[in-house]
């Protein structure tokens, strides 16, 4: 059974927004790339699945809007659920999140989105640093595979 956070309030009407996410690390496994929103949170890279993209379409199409990276996906970390609201578009989301560890990786060309900022942070400042309950779990199943 997949892990599920956030809180599902009974009264509300929850839209299905289907995501795929990667770790991304540098220096053997010491840092991992997160993406800041013009918000101020921060992800794991990755995003919404579209249309009828798979995971890997999906993260390899993010990977360049989000980082400008080429990526070969390695292990699959597993599926987490988050229930949240978006203020920004007035939503409340049913969020399944689909992990998935980073291999190697190359920067090709510049990130196609340009409102983010990338920062590389070591796992520890990530925990601290990202917004969603899901992400934080992705990492620390990601810590256990490199130690």
């Amino acid at each position: 059974m997949e892990p599920v956070f956030g809180k599902k309030e009974q009264d509300k009407t929850y839209q299905a927004r289907y995501g795929a996410y990667v770790v991304v690390s540098r220096k053997k496994g010491q840092e991992v790339i997160l993406v800041q929103a013009p918000n101020g949170a921060y992800f794991l890279p990755g995003g919404e699945i579209e249309g009828a993209e798979t995971h890997l379409e999906a993260i390899k199409r993010e990977m360049l809007e989000e980082l400008g990276f080429e990526v070969v996906v390695g292990n699959y970390l597993g599926e987490a659920v988050e229930y949240f609201y978006s203020s920004h578009r007035d939503t409340y989301f049913y969020h399944p999140g689909y992990f998935y560890v980073v291999n190697s990786w190359e920067k090709v060309a510049a990130p196609t989105e340009k409102t983010n900022n990338l920062r590389w942070v070591t796992p520890d400042e990530a925990m601290l640093l990202l917004k969603r309950g899901s992400h934080r779990w992705a990492v620390q199943k990601w810590m256990q595979i490199e130690n």
